[in-house]
This record gives C-alpha cells, structure tokens and sequence, in this order.
C-alpha cells in the first residue's frame, strides 16, 4: 500500500470512527482504525468495514 492510499483510508477510518465512538466502551482507536482498514482493503465499502470494525472490537473487548 503507498502512502497516499493509507492516508486516505486513514481519514476516512477518522470519519467513520467518530459514530462508533460516540456510544462505544473506552478502546484503543488504533485496534478499530486496523480492523477498518483491513476491511476496506478486503473490498468492504465502507459501511461494511465500519460495522466489522465494530464487531472486530467486541472480541477484542470480551
């Protein structure tokens, strides 16, 4: 991945984490922002990454 495509999906995992932040337990952002990033990178739009996201940090927070 170059640089210019990280920036950008780390913006966008910015935006996106923002929802999930509001209502979330206290986390580590970076644990969300990889599980997004590893999404959108898989193909996920990005509704889709955020909602795995979302689910990736209920396992790590169990």
């Amino acid at each position: 991945m170059d640089i210019t495509t990280l920036t950008g999906l780390l913006r966008e995992a910015e935006e996106h984490h923002g929802a999930y932040e509001a209502t979330a337990p206290k986390h580590n952002w970076s644990d969300w922002y990889a599980a997004y990033i590893v999404a959108r990178e898989g193909g996920r739009n990005p509704y889709e990454a955020a909602r795995d996201a979302a689910l990736h940090m209920e396992a790590v927070l169990r």
